[in-house]
């Protein structure tokens, strides 16, 4: 565990915001009480939702069906990356056909974040493309709705990778692939009820998916220690979930995808939200939005390239939180300043991504170096920039980080 008191951790003011009450199970075997958990939170009759993929690759769906029983009424395994917005309607007219009360997303973030809109569409009876779309040019692409005294869908999430979306509250997101931009719902009544962490459900999660979405919550976990509004209760969560995911990682994938790895993984992507709704995103997360969404990339490639470079950007105005970092990677700092430990803390995320053989340049992912400026320019209208440790308020120097990971 990282030490805090060695290494002049000190805290000025705050406020913490309690996070929603969502019951989180883990452990071994645990899917096997899924039935049961859905019933004490009053769901009767659950619809199942996740990609193509996870459906047909992996025991993953089939396993939760058998666990939900004759509880199962309906199953849609069409949400492919971003969950475009005719997939979600599809989903959300099968799930109102069969009287669904309860949504059970099985996979990532696409799935989470899908499995929210389409529970307000269900309750919205938005079954029509052109509706909802409508409505997001309106509003800007973010739709606020009056659900006071709705029900909504139970919302259960059981994740086959590490990217952490089912740990997000306040909101839903789909893809209107038409216009390439994401349609986002906001209320606070949207949040999973129920995550169930199992980490044989994730057996069958390619590496290349398994390693970056940890990245990816790796990336959660450094960027929530040093962005505005960071807390010392978050602090200590995503010290421990750096510590897990850096240590584990190399362990849980192939060939022996070892159970244990798996599960501490799994533990380290969980913690790794411990902040929500306390602080938000910094610059890697905002790069990530651009790049993923322009070239149709996953979160946890973009972090991959992007993280080390924004953690040396950052250091100026982090040092000291990097230097924590370093130790709980369980680096020797001894007699160094805190800037040299938080250079080797940046040198140690480079080298497990090497290490994990992902993608380290915006070469790797194929990404023209002249369509930098572009990126630079988008990025900066994301409020990851605004909560960044460094102000970014110049596209030049979000070229200077570009630059530096091309």
């Amino acid at each position: 565990m990282a030490q805090f008191a060695h290494h002049n951790y000190t805290v000025q003011e705050g406020v913490y915001k309690a996070p929603v009450p969502t019951r989180v199970i883990f452990g071994e075997g645990k899917l096997e009480s899924l039935r049961t958990e859905i019933e004490a939170l009053g769901g009767r009759r659950a619809f199942v939702l996740s990609g193509k993929t996870i459906a047909e690759k992996t025991d993953a769906v089939r396993s939760v069906r058998s666990a939900l029983g004759d509880s199962c009424v309906g199953v849609y395994s069409g949400l492919t990356q971003r969950a475009p917005l005719a997939n979600a309607v599809e989903a959300t007219r099968l799930a109102l056909a069969a009287g669904a009360d309860t949504l059970v997303g099985v996979g990532g973030s696409t799935i989470a974040d899908a499995s929210r809109m389409i529970g307000v569409m269900m309750t919205e009876k938005i079954t029509d493309a052109d509706q909802l779309r409508r409505t997001s040019e309106r509003e800007r692409g973010l739709i606020h709705l009056d659900l006071t005294g709705k029900s909504l869908p139970l919302q259960v999430s059981l994740p086959t990778t590490l990217s952490a979306g089912e740990y997000n509250m306040g909101g839903g997101k789909i893809l209107d692939d038409h216009a390439r931009k994401m349609i986002h719902v906001r209320h606070p009544s949207l949040f999973a009820q129920l995550i169930v962490l199992d980490p044989v459900l994730t057996i069958g999660t390619p590496d290349w998916l398994w390693y970056s979405s940890g990245i990816k919550a790796l990336d959660h976990c450094v960027e929530r220690l040093y962005t505005k509004g960071n807390q010392p209760m978050v602090d200590a969560a995503v010290l421990m979930g750096a510590e897990l995911l850096y240590r584990y990682l190399p362990e849980s994938g192939e060939p022996l995808q070892d159970v244990h790895a798996r599960l501490q993984c799994q533990i380290g992507s969980w913690l790794s939200m411990a902040s929500v709704p306390n602080n938000a995103m910094g610059l890697s997360h905002g790069l990530g939005h651009v790049i993923g969404t322009r070239y149709s990339l996953n979160h946890g490639y973009s972090s991959c390239v992007t993280l080390p470079h924004v953690m040396a950007f950052n250091r100026p105005a982090s040092a000291r939180k990097q230097a924590l970092l370093a130790r709980a990677f369980g680096l020797d700092t001894r007699g160094m300043s805190d800037e040299a430990a938080a250079s080797e803390a940046a040198q140690a995320v480079a080298g497990l991504i090497r290490r994990l053989k992902m993608p380290c340049t915006l070469r790797d992912l194929k990404i023209p170096k002249e369509d930098i400026p572009v990126i630079a320019q988008l990025t900066l209208g994301d409020g990851g920039c605004a909560y960044n440790a460094v102000p970014v308020t110049d596209a030049g120097q979000v070229v200077s980080v570009l630059e530096n990971a091309w």
